[in-house]
C-alpha cells in the first residue's frame, strides 16, 4: 500500500482556492522533507513546492511563488498545500513525495529525488 495519501482536490473557479492535504499514519512525515508535484494534462510532471524539517524551509516554482503556501502540521502527520488564486494552467494532478536525500529541500526539485507517492489527488479549475 502506498505510504503516502493526498486529498483535497477538486473542481475550483478560477480565482478559487483549494488546500491540499498528504498525510501518512505509518510514519512521521515531519522529520522529512516534502514535496508536492503536479502533473497536467499533456505535460510533464514539475514540482510544485516543498517543505524541509524545518517549516520554514520551503521552496515554490515560480508558477506557484505568491500564491501557494506549503506548511506541515507534525501532530497530524500532515502537509498542506494552500492553493489560492488559481488559475486554468494549475489544473492536473497533485502528488506528494518524500525527498530521499536530506532533511532540507533542494534549490530546485528533482522528481527522481522524492519517493513514496501518493495516488494523487485531481486538480480542475474551470469556469
Amino acid at each position: 500500500q502506498l505510504q503516502l495519501v493526498e486529498s483535497g482536490g477538486g473542481l475550483v473557479r478560477p480565482g478559487g482556492s483549494l488546500r491540499l492535504s498528504c498525510g501518512t499514519s505509518r510514519f512521521n512525515l515531519g522529520n522529512y522533507a516534502i514535496g508536492w508535484l503536479r502533473r497536467a494534462p499533456g505535460k510533464e510532471r514539475e514540482g510544485v513546492s516543498c517543505i524541509g524539517s524545518s517549516p520554514d524551509n520551503t521552496t515554490y516554482a515560480d508558477s506557484a511563488k505568491g500564491r501557494f503556501t506549503i506548511s506541515r502540521d507534525n501532530a497530524k502527520k500532515t502537509v498542506y498545500l494552500e492553493m489560492n488564486g488559481l488559475k486554468t494552467k494549475d489544473t492536473g494532478d497533485y502528488y506528494c513525495g518524500i525527498y530521499l536525500i536530506q532533511d532540507a529541500c533542494p534549490a530546485s526539485m528533482s522528481l527522481t529525488d522524492f519517493g513514496d507517492w501518493g495516488q494523487g489527488t485531481q486538480v480542475t479549475v474551470s469556469s
